[in-house]
């Protein structure tokens, strides 16, 4: 069926509809990963986004369960050059329409995704319609315009879970490019906060021997101790940082009791409970080829990234924060750590999935200070 995508500054790209019919809206965004699409659809920091894939050809494989980053796609919809009918993969469970159909993802392919990301470049991130019912061109634009905005806006109590619940699944062997090794007995009891967790990031962290607690993005730090966890994980998650203050408060009054370990969202909560500020990406890094600095070790890690916000490094204190990663492309800050206490964060993902595993030893860091801090 016929299908437009319009942007709020009035341009529109026309194409085919699959997938649910009907009409979303969210912040347009663009990822570069060349593999992974069920992965990058199912995480739940892309809660209020529209997805454009570089990669020209998307479905090939199809899609199956263990893929699944979540319970279901997050993403407000999908453009792509070509969407495939045929999935053709021993791993294949369902064609990546009908699974995108099923939980009511519109998709619209036919469209010179190379133009439209050009224009994201050029002008930014910004919100769009999907639509496959209103082909009005001007109608859809003014319900651009009327959407909200991502800044200012609290994604992450929208995504996490609504109860605490543990987590005990490993990795399976086809994501350990490690190779097979003996996975360590649980040894640390890890409490998670849940902003748009996926689950290869609690399956990296069984994989370092945790016994994982995953509780609402809401939870109090006081609810956080009487676990009496060995340390506790901020995960990745959708929207803008700074409306998330019961996040920056509760790692306030954790981050002198125990360890602390944040990725993304995580990161950009660490760095406001430290008093930094956060500011929004032109059309931020989504994709699975971000080089990264490790100023510490001077060795560059390739990682996946998928972020909107930045933390500010001018407006972290020196005197307390270590700036420890940075990105090559355009400098921005990619991690730090405190000087004094047990905590340190990462802009990027360390699990990757989909992309590269050059990072995943921060887990094993992770470990290793809560290690450290039992003695």
């Amino acid at each position: 069926m016929e299908a437009i995508l319009a942007l709020e500054d009035g341009r529109a790209f026309r194409g085919r509809g699959y997938g649910a019919s009907g009409e979303r809206v969210g912040e347009v965004v663009f990822n570069t990963s060349l593999s992974g699409y069920q992965e990058i659809l199912t995480d739940p920091s892309y809660a209020g986004q529209i997805v454009v894939l570089t990669y020209p050809h998307i479905g090939n494989y199809g899609t199956n369960p263990l893929d699944s980053e979540s319970v279901r796609p997050f993403a407000e919809g999908l453009v792509v050059r070509e969407l495939t009918q045929l999935a053709s993969n021993w791993r294949s469970v369902e064609e990546t329409s009908a699974f995108l159909a099923d939980f009511g993802v519109p998709v619209i392919d036919d469209i010179d995704t190379r133009a439209l990301v050009r224009h994201l470049r050029e002008h930014g991130a910004m919100r769009g319609v999907v639509s496959m019912t209103d082909l009005d061109e001007a109608s859809l634009v003014s319900k651009a315009k009327a959407s909200p905005s991502m800044v200012g806006l609290d994604l992450a109590s929208r995504v996490s879970t609504g109860f605490r619940y543990d987590w005990k699944e490993p990795s399976p062997h086809v994501f350990q490019t490690e190779g097979r090794r003996e996975r360590p007995a649980p040894r640390f009891r890890v409490v998670a906060y849940d902003y748009g967790i996926k689950h290869n990031i609690l399956r990296r962290l069984v994989d370092v021997g945790c016994s994982v607690t995953v509780v609402p993005a809401v939870t109090p730090a006081s609810d956080v101790l009487a676990l009496k966890p060995d340390g506790v994980f901020l995960s990745n998650g959708p929207g803008d940082p700074e409306p998330v203050e019961y996040a920056a408060k509760a790692v306030r009054d954790l981050m002198r009791r125990v360890p602390i370990f944040g990725i993304c969202l995580g990161h950009q909560i660490i760095g406001l409970a430290l008093g930094g500020r956060t500011y929004k990406l032109k059309f931020g890094h989504h994709g699975g080829n971000h080089p990264v600095l490790n100023l510490e070790t001077q060795k560059v890690e390739i990682t996946a990234q998928n972020h909107g916000f930045a933390v500010d490094p001018d407006s972290l204190k020196s005197s307390e924060v270590a700036l420890t990663h940075m990105n090559l492309n355009d400098q921005t800050l990619e991690g730090l750590r405190h000087k004094s206490l047990p905590l340190f964060s990462v802009q990027y993902h360390p699990e990757a999935s989909p992309g590269p595993h050059d990072a995943a030893y921060l887990f094993e860091r992770f470990a290793k200070m809560m290690e450290e801090c039992r003695r």
